[in-house]
Protein backbone atom coordinates (compact mmCIF):
# COMPACT_ATOMS: atom_id res chain seq x y z
CA UNK A 1 0.00 0.00 0.00
CA UNK A 2 1.23 3.00 -0.95
CA UNK A 3 2.38 5.54 1.72
CA UNK A 4 0.31 8.51 1.76
CA UNK A 5 2.06 10.81 3.92
CA UNK A 6 4.93 11.01 0.76
CA UNK A 7 4.38 13.54 -1.91
CA UNK A 8 4.68 12.64 -5.40
CA UNK A 9 5.39 13.95 -9.10
CA UNK A 10 2.65 16.24 -8.50
CA UNK A 11 3.80 18.01 -5.46
CA UNK A 12 7.27 18.52 -6.47
CA UNK A 13 6.01 20.19 -9.83
CA UNK A 14 3.86 22.38 -7.15
CA UNK A 15 6.90 22.93 -5.31
CA UNK A 16 8.58 24.50 -8.95
CA UNK A 17 6.17 26.47 -9.42
CA UNK A 18 5.61 28.17 -5.87
CA UNK A 19 9.28 29.11 -5.96
CA UNK A 20 8.32 31.53 -9.11
CA UNK A 21 6.81 34.13 -6.85
CA UNK A 22 9.39 33.94 -4.02
CA UNK A 23 12.33 34.95 -6.55
CA UNK A 24 10.33 37.56 -8.11
CA UNK A 25 9.48 39.46 -4.27
CA UNK A 26 13.05 39.00 -3.24
CA UNK A 27 14.63 40.52 -7.03
CA UNK A 28 12.15 43.29 -6.55
CA UNK A 29 13.78 44.60 -3.28
CA UNK A 30 17.24 44.84 -5.00
CA UNK A 31 16.61 45.11 -9.34
CA UNK A 32 15.64 48.91 -8.70
CA UNK A 33 19.43 50.17 -7.74
CA UNK A 34 20.47 50.41 -10.90
CA UNK A 35 17.53 51.78 -12.36
CA UNK A 36 17.53 55.03 -9.88
CA UNK A 37 20.08 56.89 -12.08
CA UNK A 38 17.86 56.78 -15.05
CA UNK A 39 14.34 56.62 -13.34
CA UNK A 40 15.07 59.78 -11.77
CA UNK A 41 16.18 61.45 -15.44
CA UNK A 42 12.57 60.87 -16.41
CA UNK A 43 10.67 61.40 -13.67
CA UNK A 44 12.55 63.69 -11.86
CA UNK A 45 11.35 62.63 -8.38
CA UNK A 46 12.61 65.03 -5.03
CA UNK A 47 14.65 63.10 -2.70
CA UNK A 48 12.16 62.74 -0.60
CA UNK A 49 9.90 60.59 -3.10
CA UNK A 50 12.96 59.02 -4.57
CA UNK A 51 13.17 57.24 -0.87
CA UNK A 52 9.78 56.67 -0.68
CA UNK A 53 9.54 55.05 -4.04
CA UNK A 54 12.98 52.87 -2.98
CA UNK A 55 11.10 52.34 0.52
CA UNK A 56 7.30 52.32 0.05
CA UNK A 57 7.60 48.60 -1.03
CA UNK A 58 9.52 46.87 1.76
CA UNK A 59 7.63 48.89 4.60
CA UNK A 60 4.06 47.57 3.16
CA UNK A 61 5.40 44.02 1.86
CA UNK A 62 6.99 43.52 6.23
CA UNK A 63 4.09 45.21 7.50
CA UNK A 64 0.89 43.61 5.42
CA UNK A 65 2.48 39.57 5.91
CA UNK A 66 0.94 38.98 9.24
CA UNK A 67 -2.80 40.19 7.89
CA UNK A 68 -2.34 38.40 4.25
CA UNK A 69 -1.46 35.18 5.82
CA UNK A 70 -4.18 34.94 8.43
CA UNK A 71 -7.05 35.67 5.30
CA UNK A 72 -4.92 33.24 3.24
CA UNK A 73 -5.54 30.63 6.56
CA UNK A 74 -9.15 31.42 6.76
CA UNK A 75 -10.23 32.36 2.30
CA UNK A 76 -7.98 29.50 1.01
CA UNK A 77 -3.75 29.49 0.47
CA UNK A 78 -4.14 28.93 -3.09
CA UNK A 79 -6.94 32.10 -3.66
CA UNK A 80 -4.76 34.43 -1.88
CA UNK A 81 -1.47 33.57 -3.86
CA UNK A 82 -3.88 33.29 -6.92
CA UNK A 83 -5.06 37.22 -6.40
CA UNK A 84 -1.80 38.59 -4.88
CA UNK A 85 -0.38 37.51 -8.30
CA UNK A 86 -2.89 38.58 -10.42
CA UNK A 87 -2.54 41.95 -8.15
CA UNK A 88 1.44 41.98 -8.38
CA UNK A 89 1.32 41.62 -12.04
CA UNK A 90 -1.05 44.74 -13.10
CA UNK A 91 0.88 46.87 -10.30
CA UNK A 92 4.25 45.74 -12.51
CA UNK A 93 2.63 46.83 -15.23
CA UNK A 94 1.64 50.18 -13.87
CA UNK A 95 4.93 50.93 -12.10
CA UNK A 96 6.78 50.13 -15.58
CA UNK A 97 4.44 52.58 -17.42
CA UNK A 98 4.59 55.43 -14.59
CA UNK A 99 4.75 58.95 -15.63
CA UNK A 100 5.26 60.11 -12.19
CA UNK A 101 6.74 59.79 -9.67
CA UNK A 102 3.48 60.06 -7.65
CA UNK A 103 2.45 57.39 -9.95
CA UNK A 104 5.49 54.69 -9.01
CA UNK A 105 4.99 55.45 -5.59
CA UNK A 106 1.07 54.19 -5.61
CA UNK A 107 2.62 51.26 -8.06
CA UNK A 108 5.27 50.47 -6.06
CA UNK A 109 3.15 50.61 -2.57
CA UNK A 110 0.56 48.15 -4.59
CA UNK A 111 3.60 45.89 -5.48
CA UNK A 112 4.19 45.38 -1.61
CA UNK A 113 1.02 45.39 -0.59
CA UNK A 114 0.58 41.95 -3.44
CA UNK A 115 4.14 40.73 -2.44
CA UNK A 116 2.72 40.54 1.05
CA UNK A 117 0.31 37.96 -0.04
CA UNK A 118 2.81 35.93 -1.98
CA UNK A 119 5.44 34.71 0.94
CA UNK A 120 2.84 33.50 3.63
CA UNK A 121 0.95 31.72 0.67
CA UNK A 122 4.02 29.83 -0.83
CA UNK A 123 5.70 28.99 2.14
CA UNK A 124 2.23 27.73 4.04
CA UNK A 125 1.20 25.61 0.98
CA UNK A 126 4.36 23.83 1.50
CA UNK A 127 3.52 22.79 4.94
CA UNK A 128 0.37 21.13 4.01
CA UNK A 129 1.57 19.79 0.19
CA UNK A 130 4.42 17.85 1.96
CA UNK A 131 3.42 15.84 4.85
CA UNK A 132 6.73 13.94 5.35
CA UNK A 133 9.37 15.85 7.31
CA UNK A 134 12.40 14.71 5.40
CA UNK A 135 10.04 16.12 2.47
CA UNK A 136 8.92 19.46 3.28
CA UNK A 137 12.40 20.02 4.89
CA UNK A 138 14.05 19.29 1.84
CA UNK A 139 10.96 21.24 0.04
CA UNK A 140 11.36 24.34 2.57
CA UNK A 141 15.04 24.12 1.80
CA UNK A 142 14.21 24.65 -1.87
CA UNK A 143 11.88 27.69 -0.74
CA UNK A 144 14.71 29.11 1.17
CA UNK A 145 17.40 28.97 -1.77
CA UNK A 146 14.88 29.99 -4.25
CA UNK A 147 14.11 33.55 -1.88
CA UNK A 148 17.76 33.93 -1.10
CA UNK A 149 18.53 33.66 -4.90
CA UNK A 150 16.09 35.94 -6.30
CA UNK A 151 17.77 38.84 -3.71
CA UNK A 152 21.00 38.23 -5.50
CA UNK A 153 20.03 37.93 -8.99
CA UNK A 154 17.82 41.62 -8.26
CA UNK A 155 20.74 43.81 -8.77
CA UNK A 156 22.19 41.06 -11.92
CA UNK A 157 19.32 41.45 -13.67
CA UNK A 158 18.99 44.86 -13.13
CA UNK A 159 21.98 45.87 -14.60
CA UNK A 160 21.27 43.90 -17.87
CA UNK A 161 17.83 44.78 -18.52
CA UNK A 162 19.21 48.49 -18.13
CA UNK A 163 21.64 47.83 -20.67
CA UNK A 164 19.27 47.44 -23.64
CA UNK A 165 15.90 48.58 -22.29
CA UNK A 166 13.96 51.45 -20.47
CA UNK A 167 14.01 51.60 -16.37
CA UNK A 168 10.27 50.19 -17.17
CA UNK A 169 11.98 46.61 -17.46
CA UNK A 170 13.30 46.12 -14.06
CA UNK A 171 9.20 45.56 -13.52
CA UNK A 172 7.96 44.59 -16.36
CA UNK A 173 9.82 41.35 -15.85
CA UNK A 174 7.35 40.60 -13.79
CA UNK A 175 4.44 40.15 -16.01
CA UNK A 176 4.73 37.48 -18.12
CA UNK A 177 6.41 35.39 -14.99
CA UNK A 178 3.19 35.90 -12.82
CA UNK A 179 0.73 35.11 -16.01
CA UNK A 180 2.56 31.71 -15.88
CA UNK A 181 2.01 31.49 -12.12
CA UNK A 182 -1.80 32.33 -12.63
CA UNK A 183 -2.29 29.72 -15.47
CA UNK A 184 -0.06 26.57 -13.89
CA UNK A 185 -1.33 27.22 -10.17
CA UNK A 186 -5.14 26.20 -10.56
CA UNK A 187 -3.45 23.00 -11.92
CA UNK A 188 -1.14 21.99 -9.73
CA UNK A 189 -1.90 23.66 -6.83
CA UNK A 190 -4.24 22.32 -3.74
CA UNK A 191 -6.52 24.67 -2.20
CA UNK A 192 -6.02 24.32 1.94
CA UNK A 193 -7.73 26.42 4.36
CA UNK A 194 -8.78 26.03 8.02
CA UNK A 195 -12.67 24.54 8.08
CA UNK A 196 -13.68 26.47 10.75
CA UNK A 197 -11.46 29.53 11.15
CA UNK A 198 -13.77 32.00 13.34
CA UNK A 199 -14.12 35.83 12.49
CA UNK A 200 -11.49 37.27 10.71
CA UNK A 201 -10.63 40.88 13.68
CA UNK A 202 -10.02 43.90 11.78
CA UNK A 203 -8.86 45.62 14.85
CA UNK A 204 -6.48 43.20 15.35
CA UNK A 205 -5.40 43.57 11.31
CA UNK A 206 -4.92 47.18 11.92
CA UNK A 207 -3.35 47.18 14.86
CA UNK A 208 -0.57 44.63 13.19
CA UNK A 209 0.13 47.29 10.52
CA UNK A 210 0.22 49.89 13.47
CA UNK A 211 2.99 48.00 14.84
CA UNK A 212 5.06 46.67 12.29
CA UNK A 213 4.83 49.84 9.68
CA UNK A 214 6.46 52.51 12.21
CA UNK A 215 9.00 49.99 13.84
CA UNK A 216 10.86 49.13 10.63
CA UNK A 217 10.37 52.82 8.77
CA UNK A 218 11.91 53.92 12.85
CA UNK A 219 14.71 51.47 12.67
CA UNK A 220 15.48 52.06 8.72
CA UNK A 221 15.57 55.76 9.24
CA UNK A 222 17.76 55.44 11.75
CA UNK A 223 20.12 53.45 10.14
CA UNK A 224 20.40 55.90 7.17
CA UNK A 225 20.31 59.06 9.14
CA UNK A 226 21.40 58.26 12.44
CA UNK A 227 20.16 59.12 15.84
CA UNK A 228 17.47 61.48 15.61
CA UNK A 229 14.27 62.03 18.32
CA UNK A 230 11.09 61.05 15.56
CA UNK A 231 12.24 57.80 14.08
CA UNK A 232 13.39 56.79 17.76
CA UNK A 233 9.65 57.97 19.04
CA UNK A 234 8.49 56.56 15.25
CA UNK A 235 9.72 53.19 16.78
CA UNK A 236 8.26 53.16 20.60
CA UNK A 237 5.19 53.81 19.25
CA UNK A 238 5.15 50.69 17.34
CA UNK A 239 6.13 48.70 20.19
CA UNK A 240 3.28 50.02 22.26
CA UNK A 241 0.80 49.24 19.81
CA UNK A 242 2.51 46.06 19.01
CA UNK A 243 1.88 45.54 23.25
CA UNK A 244 -1.92 45.97 22.48
CA UNK A 245 -1.57 43.97 19.43
CA UNK A 246 -0.61 40.97 21.80
CA UNK A 247 -3.15 41.69 24.69
CA UNK A 248 -5.81 41.26 22.18
CA UNK A 249 -4.43 38.25 20.58
CA UNK A 250 -4.77 36.70 24.26
CA UNK A 251 -8.28 37.58 24.91
CA UNK A 252 -9.87 37.01 21.39
CA UNK A 253 -11.64 33.97 20.84
CA UNK A 254 -10.33 33.44 17.09
CA UNK A 255 -6.73 35.76 16.82
CA UNK A 256 -5.32 36.73 13.73
CA UNK A 257 -1.83 35.31 15.29
CA UNK A 258 -1.95 32.60 18.35
CA UNK A 259 0.70 34.50 20.55
CA UNK A 260 0.70 30.97 22.44
CA UNK A 261 3.16 29.43 20.04
CA UNK A 262 6.01 31.54 21.38
CA UNK A 263 5.26 29.63 24.90
CA UNK A 264 7.24 26.89 22.75
CA UNK A 265 11.30 26.83 22.55
CA UNK A 266 11.27 25.38 19.32
CA UNK A 267 9.04 28.11 17.66
CA UNK A 268 10.08 31.27 19.46
CA UNK A 269 14.12 29.91 18.85
CA UNK A 270 13.57 29.04 15.65
CA UNK A 271 11.75 32.39 14.78
CA UNK A 272 14.75 34.20 16.45
CA UNK A 273 17.50 32.17 14.57
CA UNK A 274 15.78 33.24 11.46
CA UNK A 275 15.81 37.41 12.55
CA UNK A 276 19.32 37.08 13.95
CA UNK A 277 20.55 35.00 10.50
CA UNK A 278 18.63 37.50 7.95
CA UNK A 279 20.26 40.63 10.59
CA UNK A 280 23.79 39.04 10.09
CA UNK A 281 23.66 38.45 6.42
CA UNK A 282 22.25 42.29 5.04
CA UNK A 283 23.61 44.39 8.05
CA UNK A 284 27.42 42.96 6.47
CA UNK A 285 26.14 42.91 3.06
CA UNK A 286 25.62 46.87 3.66
CA UNK A 287 28.86 47.34 3.90
CA UNK A 288 30.09 44.58 1.66
CA UNK A 289 28.50 46.46 -1.78
CA UNK A 290 30.08 49.59 -0.79
CA UNK A 291 34.02 48.36 -0.07
CA UNK A 292 33.75 46.92 -3.43
CA UNK A 293 32.34 49.81 -5.30
CA UNK A 294 34.42 52.62 -3.76
CA UNK A 295 36.92 50.82 -1.81
CA UNK A 296 38.34 48.33 -4.61
CA UNK A 297 36.80 50.43 -6.91
CA UNK A 298 34.70 47.58 -9.30
CA UNK A 299 31.53 48.70 -11.26
CA UNK A 300 28.39 47.98 -9.92
CA UNK A 301 27.72 45.44 -12.46
CA UNK A 302 31.18 43.57 -11.66
CA UNK A 303 30.07 43.73 -7.66
CA UNK A 304 26.75 42.18 -8.37
CA UNK A 305 28.34 39.61 -10.67
CA UNK A 306 31.28 39.07 -7.72
CA UNK A 307 28.25 38.23 -5.43
CA UNK A 308 27.05 35.17 -7.79
CA UNK A 309 29.92 33.57 -6.21
CA UNK A 310 28.21 32.63 -3.22
CA UNK A 311 25.45 31.02 -4.79
CA UNK A 312 27.14 27.46 -4.53
CA UNK A 313 27.75 28.38 -0.91
CA UNK A 314 23.80 28.86 -0.11
CA UNK A 315 23.50 25.21 -2.26
CA UNK A 316 25.86 23.57 -0.61
CA UNK A 317 24.40 24.78 3.04
CA UNK A 318 21.10 24.24 2.49
CA UNK A 319 21.59 20.51 1.50
CA UNK A 320 24.01 20.21 4.05
CA UNK A 321 22.00 20.96 7.05
CA UNK A 322 18.83 19.29 5.64
CA UNK A 323 20.74 15.76 5.64
CA UNK A 324 22.77 16.49 8.71
CA UNK A 325 19.33 17.10 10.80
CA UNK A 326 18.78 13.52 9.65
CA UNK A 327 21.68 12.38 12.20
CA UNK A 328 22.01 14.97 14.54
CA UNK A 329 19.93 17.02 16.48
CA UNK A 330 18.36 20.16 14.60
CA UNK A 331 19.65 22.56 17.60
CA UNK A 332 22.75 21.47 17.04
CA UNK A 333 22.75 21.52 13.32
CA UNK A 334 21.39 25.00 13.78
CA UNK A 335 23.93 26.12 16.00
CA UNK A 336 27.03 24.88 13.99
CA UNK A 337 25.42 27.23 11.12
CA UNK A 338 25.22 30.39 13.31
CA UNK A 339 28.69 29.54 14.26
CA UNK A 340 29.95 29.41 10.88
CA UNK A 341 28.15 32.73 10.26
CA UNK A 342 30.06 34.14 13.29
CA UNK A 343 33.56 32.25 12.09
CA UNK A 344 32.59 34.64 8.70
CA UNK A 345 32.51 37.79 10.81
CA UNK A 346 35.46 37.07 12.38
CA UNK A 347 37.45 36.45 8.73
CA UNK A 348 35.62 40.15 7.88
CA UNK A 349 37.63 41.43 10.66
CA UNK A 350 40.65 40.78 8.74
CA UNK A 351 39.30 43.18 5.42
CA UNK A 352 41.67 46.18 4.57
CA UNK A 353 42.08 48.97 2.24
CA UNK A 354 44.60 46.50 0.19
CA UNK A 355 44.78 43.27 -0.61
CA UNK A 356 41.88 42.26 1.40
CA UNK A 357 39.25 40.75 -1.85
CA UNK A 358 40.20 36.92 -0.49
CA UNK A 359 39.45 37.74 3.02
CA UNK A 360 36.03 39.58 1.82
CA UNK A 361 35.01 36.66 -0.37
CA UNK A 362 35.89 33.96 2.49
CA UNK A 363 34.20 35.64 5.03
CA UNK A 364 30.80 36.68 3.36
CA UNK A 365 30.50 33.22 1.67
CA UNK A 366 30.86 31.31 4.99
CA UNK A 367 28.41 34.19 5.85
CA UNK A 368 25.77 33.37 3.09
CA UNK A 369 26.71 29.44 3.86
CA UNK A 370 25.38 29.67 7.69
CA UNK A 371 22.76 31.90 6.65
CA UNK A 372 21.18 29.47 3.94
CA UNK A 373 21.29 26.36 6.53
CA UNK A 374 19.57 28.67 9.26
CA UNK A 375 17.26 30.54 7.07
CA UNK A 376 16.22 26.77 5.91
CA UNK A 377 15.74 24.88 9.36
CA UNK A 378 14.57 27.34 10.88
CA UNK A 379 12.06 28.02 8.67
CA UNK A 380 10.85 24.31 9.00
CA UNK A 381 10.97 24.41 12.64
CA UNK A 382 8.36 27.83 12.25
CA UNK A 383 6.18 25.89 10.02
CA UNK A 384 6.12 22.32 11.60
CA UNK A 385 5.56 23.82 14.83
CA UNK A 386 2.09 25.64 14.25
CA UNK A 387 -1.00 23.51 13.12
CA UNK A 388 -1.85 23.04 10.11
CA UNK A 389 -4.56 25.44 9.84
CA UNK A 390 -2.45 28.30 11.11
CA UNK A 391 0.24 28.08 9.04
CA UNK A 392 -0.22 30.73 6.78
CA UNK A 393 0.02 32.99 9.95
CA UNK A 394 2.98 31.60 11.42
CA UNK A 395 5.15 31.72 7.63
CA UNK A 396 3.95 35.14 7.38
CA UNK A 397 5.12 35.79 10.93
CA UNK A 398 8.68 34.05 10.02
CA UNK A 399 8.78 36.80 6.79
CA UNK A 400 8.23 39.53 9.10
CA UNK A 401 11.04 38.92 11.42
CA UNK A 402 13.29 37.82 7.95
CA UNK A 403 12.39 41.93 7.73
CA UNK A 404 12.97 43.15 11.41
CA UNK A 405 16.44 41.70 11.16
CA UNK A 406 17.45 43.15 7.79
CA UNK A 407 16.43 46.57 8.74
CA UNK A 408 18.33 45.79 12.66
CA UNK A 409 21.41 44.42 10.89
CA UNK A 410 21.48 47.80 8.89
CA UNK A 411 21.00 50.00 12.22
CA UNK A 412 23.12 48.15 14.65
CA UNK A 413 26.29 46.91 12.42
CA UNK A 414 25.67 49.98 10.57
CA UNK A 415 25.62 52.50 12.99
CA UNK A 416 28.90 50.98 14.99
CA UNK A 417 30.78 51.79 10.99
CA UNK A 418 29.34 54.91 10.80
CA UNK A 419 30.40 55.74 14.65
CA UNK A 420 34.35 54.84 13.65
CA UNK A 421 33.88 56.67 10.04
CA UNK A 422 32.60 59.98 11.73
CA UNK A 423 35.35 59.69 14.61
CA UNK A 424 38.48 59.50 12.37
CA UNK A 425 37.14 61.83 9.44
CA UNK A 426 36.53 64.18 11.83
CA UNK A 427 40.20 65.70 11.86
CA UNK A 428 40.99 64.11 8.30
CA UNK A 429 38.58 66.59 6.35
CA UNK A 430 40.65 69.30 4.60
CA UNK A 431 40.50 72.95 6.28
CA UNK A 432 39.04 75.44 4.37
CA UNK A 433 36.33 73.59 2.52
CA UNK A 434 32.42 75.07 2.50
CA UNK A 435 30.72 73.43 5.10
CA UNK A 436 27.88 71.19 3.08
CA UNK A 437 31.14 69.73 1.27
CA UNK A 438 32.60 69.25 4.44
CA UNK A 439 29.81 67.95 6.06
CA UNK A 440 29.32 65.45 2.99
CA UNK A 441 32.78 64.12 3.93
CA UNK A 442 32.52 63.30 7.24
CA UNK A 443 29.18 61.70 6.44
CA UNK A 444 29.67 58.86 4.27
CA UNK A 445 32.53 57.01 1.95
CA UNK A 446 30.56 57.95 -1.14
CA UNK A 447 30.44 62.08 0.13
CA UNK A 448 34.28 61.93 0.68
CA UNK A 449 34.37 60.11 -2.84
CA UNK A 450 32.45 62.79 -4.39
CA UNK A 451 34.26 66.07 -2.60
CA UNK A 452 37.18 64.72 -3.18
CA UNK A 453 36.79 64.85 -7.12
CA UNK A 454 36.77 68.57 -6.71
CA UNK A 455 39.94 69.37 -5.24
CA UNK A 456 43.33 69.14 -6.13
CA UNK A 457 45.16 66.18 -6.28
CA UNK A 458 47.50 66.96 -3.18
CA UNK A 459 44.38 66.71 -0.78
CA UNK A 460 41.86 64.54 -2.96
CA UNK A 461 44.47 61.84 -2.61
CA UNK A 462 45.10 62.17 1.07
CA UNK A 463 41.48 62.44 2.02
CA UNK A 464 40.41 59.78 0.10
CA UNK A 465 43.18 57.34 1.61
CA UNK A 466 41.82 58.89 4.85
CA UNK A 467 38.37 58.37 4.29
CA UNK A 468 39.00 54.19 2.55
CA UNK A 469 40.68 53.48 6.01
CA UNK A 470 38.08 55.07 7.88
CA UNK A 471 35.23 52.72 6.20
CA UNK A 472 37.44 49.65 6.60
CA UNK A 473 38.47 50.22 10.22
CA UNK A 474 34.22 50.90 10.89
CA UNK A 475 33.28 47.48 8.33
CA UNK A 476 36.08 45.39 10.54
CA UNK A 477 34.91 46.76 14.31
CA UNK A 478 31.47 45.72 13.16
CA UNK A 479 31.97 42.24 11.77
CA UNK A 480 33.58 41.90 15.33
CA UNK A 481 30.18 42.44 16.90
CA UNK A 482 28.40 40.79 14.89
CA UNK A 483 30.93 37.91 15.65
CA UNK A 484 30.11 38.30 19.11
CA UNK A 485 26.18 38.33 18.68
CA UNK A 486 26.73 35.71 16.88
CA UNK A 487 28.17 33.58 19.16
CA UNK A 488 25.64 34.17 21.80
CA UNK A 489 23.16 32.83 19.08
CA UNK A 490 24.91 29.73 18.22
CA UNK A 491 24.91 29.18 22.37
CA UNK A 492 20.90 29.97 22.90
CA UNK A 493 20.16 27.67 19.70
CA UNK A 494 22.15 25.00 21.25
CA UNK A 495 20.46 25.14 24.55
CA UNK A 496 17.22 26.38 23.43
CA UNK A 497 16.69 23.24 20.62
CA UNK A 498 18.65 20.54 22.32
CA UNK A 499 14.92 18.78 22.87
CA UNK A 500 14.23 18.16 18.95
CA UNK A 501 15.26 15.01 18.04
CA UNK A 502 17.07 14.04 15.12
CA UNK A 503 14.81 13.36 11.43
CA UNK A 504 11.91 14.11 12.58
CA UNK A 505 12.78 17.47 14.46
CA UNK A 506 9.75 16.23 17.47
CA UNK A 507 10.18 18.08 20.38
CA UNK A 508 10.91 15.22 22.99
CA UNK A 509 9.57 17.40 26.10
CA UNK A 510 6.40 18.29 24.54
CA UNK A 511 6.86 22.05 25.14
CA UNK A 512 5.08 23.40 22.24
CA UNK A 513 2.50 21.31 22.71
CA UNK A 514 1.19 22.18 25.74
CA UNK A 515 1.59 25.92 24.23
CA UNK A 516 -0.43 25.00 21.04
CA UNK A 517 -3.06 22.86 23.00
CA UNK A 518 -2.20 19.74 21.54
CA UNK A 519 -2.47 16.38 23.34
CA UNK A 520 0.80 15.71 24.70
CA UNK A 521 0.47 11.89 24.53
CA UNK A 522 1.26 12.71 21.14
CA UNK A 523 3.90 14.69 21.03
CA UNK A 524 6.65 12.51 20.36
CA UNK A 525 5.19 10.43 18.02
CA UNK A 526 7.27 9.69 15.26
CA UNK A 527 4.18 7.78 13.21
CA UNK A 528 6.10 7.18 9.78
CA UNK A 529 7.86 9.88 10.21
CA UNK A 530 4.74 12.69 10.28
CA UNK A 531 3.90 15.02 13.29
CA UNK A 532 0.30 13.95 14.41
CA UNK A 533 -0.20 17.89 13.38
CA UNK A 534 0.51 17.05 10.27
CA UNK A 535 -2.41 14.96 9.33
CA UNK A 536 -4.23 16.93 7.32
CA UNK A 537 -7.43 14.84 7.16
CA UNK A 538 -8.35 15.38 10.84
CA UNK A 539 -7.55 19.17 10.93
CA UNK A 540 -7.38 20.81 7.51
CA UNK A 541 -9.92 21.16 4.54
CA UNK A 542 -8.14 20.27 1.63
CA UNK A 543 -9.25 20.27 -2.33
CA UNK A 544 -7.21 18.84 -5.39
CA UNK A 545 -8.24 20.21 -8.38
Amino acid sequence: MADTTMAGKREWIGLAVLVIPTLLISMDMTALFFALPNLSADLAPSSAQLLWIMDIYAFLLAGSMITMGSLGDRLGRRKILLFGAGAFGVASALAAYSDSAEMLIASRAVLGLAGATLAPSTLSLIRNMFHNDRQRRTAIAVWTAGFSGGAGLGPLLGGLLLEYFWWGSVFLINVPVMLVLLILGPLLLPEFKAPNPGRFDLLSAALSLAAVLPVVYGVKILAEDGFAPLPVLTALFGLVVGTIFVRRQRRLTDPLIDVRLFAGRAFSMSVLANVFSIFALVGFGFFGTQYMQLVVGMRPLTAALWTLLIAPAMVLSVTTGTLLVRRVRPGYVVAGAIGVMAAGFAVLTQVYVEDSLLALGVGFILLVGGSGAVGALAVDMIVAAAPPESAGAASALSETGSEFGGAMGIAVLGSIGAAVYHSRMDTAVPTGLPSDAAEAARDTLGGAMEVAMHLPAQLSGPLLQEAREAFTEGMRLAAGAGAVIMVIMAVLAAIMLRHLRPDTGTDTDADTSTATGADTSTATSADAGVHPQDRPAEIVKEHRP
